[in-house]
Formats: C-alpha cells, structure tokens, sequence
C-alpha cells in the first residue's frame, strides 16, 4: 500500500470524488481521501491522501488557499458561475469604470469578511446538501461566514472581465467573492473561470494529471510521485525513539524526554515529529510540561 500525499492537477469536467476514484485504480488501493472539494469546472491543485495519510485529510482541508480567478461582470447567475441559469445581465463597457473604482471594489474585500455561502454549495442544512434544495427549485436561509481574505492582487483587466489572484482561509467561495465585487460595483458578477494556485503547501507548477500519473505507473515509477506523510511536517523538530521503547509507540502511548535517542525536550508545547530508531515515522507528539513526557497528536504507523 503507498501511504503519502500526491499533488494531482484537477482538469475541468472531472469532480474532486471523480479523481479519487480514477486514482484508486492508477495506485491499486481503496484507501483514498482528497482535502478539500473543487467545482467540476474548476482546476489546479487537489492533494490526495493515500494510506496512513489519510488521516491527514482534515488537517490539509484546514489549511489556506490560492487561486486565480476571471470574473465576468455584468452577469449574474444562481450558480456564481457562468454554467448557472442568468438572472440578470447589464452591459459592462470599459468607460463605466474607471481603473479605480475597479482596484477599489475589488481590494476592499481583503481581510475578514461576513460571506453567504451559496446554494449551489455541498454544505448541508437540515441533513441535506444546499446543492440538492437548489436543484429541486428550493432556496433556505444561511449564515453569514467569517472568511479571510489575506491578500487579492488584479492581474489583468479587460472589461467586462477582471482576472484576480486571491489567497483566503478555508471556506471561501471564490465564485460568491465573484459575485459580491460585481454587487459592490452594482452591475452584478459571476465567476468565468477557477485555478486553484496552491493548497495546503503544494503548488500548481507541481502537479500531476491523472494522465501523467498513469504513466509513471506503466514505468513502475509512480512512488516518484508519492509525497511522504513526515514531509507535511518539515518544520518540526524530530525525535527518535529508542528500539527498547519502541512500543510506546507503537501503541500511541506517551514516553519521556530519556526515551529517545536525543534524551532531551524539543520545542515544549510545540510539535515533534516522532519515528522509531530504525527511521520509520511513527507520528506527531507534543511535550507536556507540566505532566513532563510527550503525547500523541496524531499517529501515523503503517
């Protein structure tokens, strides 16, 4: 079984379950989870877990993101997006706005921001998803969001469509950011267009098509693509733990600072990357000061 994290470039018309199960027959193995969903017309970055890596999942959804989008405005749809039905459409020409009302639009949704999800959304109320009631003609009540919106760079103008670098917190809908700069500006908009840039750490330039992941395959070379789970956690100190104390853990159970080949405390309260002495990771622990031995955070045995 590969256990680790591949960069796949989702390609458009392809849902993110759509490249889970298309990866599960490249890589021979039912043990598959993505981090995070992309519209079908959306592509760029999906990290997909494998193995012991899927216990990753939730931690990689949580982390911020990166996208280009073209926003169309004048249009707006019940989707957000150009597949959605039009609901109202106004002509937008290149003397109605002026390179500063636009950048001002635009910039003044950097930061924290209350956002609506949108129908057309895989969120759930009420047990059932927000896509499914808007399919069936039906529309509810939702919450306001706080999202972050850390930084939004215009990359290109060309009325009626604006091209945008966005980088946000999970749980920002792009196509709903679309549709807000157009309301700002009081013609309407809709997203044209999606490129998830980066994701949890991996970038665009990086990633694979499932097409170039069958390949490496056919030459027995796919593992080249296999990122390794202790690489998620580069930043964090490492220790070793000695073969006597092995089975602590093994076990995920907790050890002392003279359990480990170091014999010492790393980063008190903060993450260490924990593996057997023969180099095998085992998980993420973290010192207990005032109980003075390591926890487990998250375990990572094959």
């Amino acid at each position: 079984m590969l256990n680790g994290i591949i960069n796949v470039y989702k390609e458009a018309g392809f849902t993110s379950h759509d490249v889970v199960a298309k990866l599960r027959g490249i890589c021979g193995q039912k043990r598959i989870g993505h981090t995070g969903t992309l519209d079908p017309q959306a592509t760029g970055v999906l990290p997909v877990c494998l193995g012991n890596a899927t216990r990753l999942c939730d931690m990689l959804t949580d982390r911020d993101k990166e996208y280009v989008a073209e926003l169309l405005l004048g249009v707006s749809t019940d989707t957000q997006d150009v597949t959605g039905r039009v609901l109202a459409e106004t002509e937008v020409t290149p003397e109605r706005f002026s390179g500063e009302e636009l950048r001002e639009a635009v910039m003044g949704f950097v930061g924290s921001y209350a956002q609506i999800p949108p129908m057309y959304s895989a969120l759930k109320v009420g047990g059932r998803k927000l896509c499914d009631l808007a399919r069936e003609g039906k529309e509810v009540e939702r919450k306001p969001r706080e999202v972050m919106i850390y930084e939004l760079e215009i990359l290109s103008v060309s009325l009626p469509v604006v091209k945008f670098r966005a980088a946000c917190s999970k749980g920002t809908y792009i196509r709903t950011l679309c549709a807000d700069i157009g309301e700002r500006l009081g013609c309407g908009g809709t997203m044209r267009s999606l490129v998830r840039t980066k994701a949890a750490g991996f970038l665009l330039q990086d990633a694979l098509t499932l097409k170039e992941l069958q390949e490496k395959k056919d030459k027995g070379r796919l593992l080249e693509a296999v990122i390794p789970v202790d690489a998620m956690f580069a930043d964090a100190p490492a220790l070793h733990i000695r073969e006597e104390r092995r089975r602590y853990v093994e076990n995920g159970n907790v050890f002392l600072p003279e359990h480990t080949v170091e014999g010492q405390i790393l980063a008190p309260g903060e993450q260490v990357r924990v593996y057997r002495e023969d180099g095998r990771f085992a998980g993420i622990y973290a010192f207990d000061e005032k109980k003075g031995r390591y926890q487990p955070v998250k375990m990572f045995l094959e």
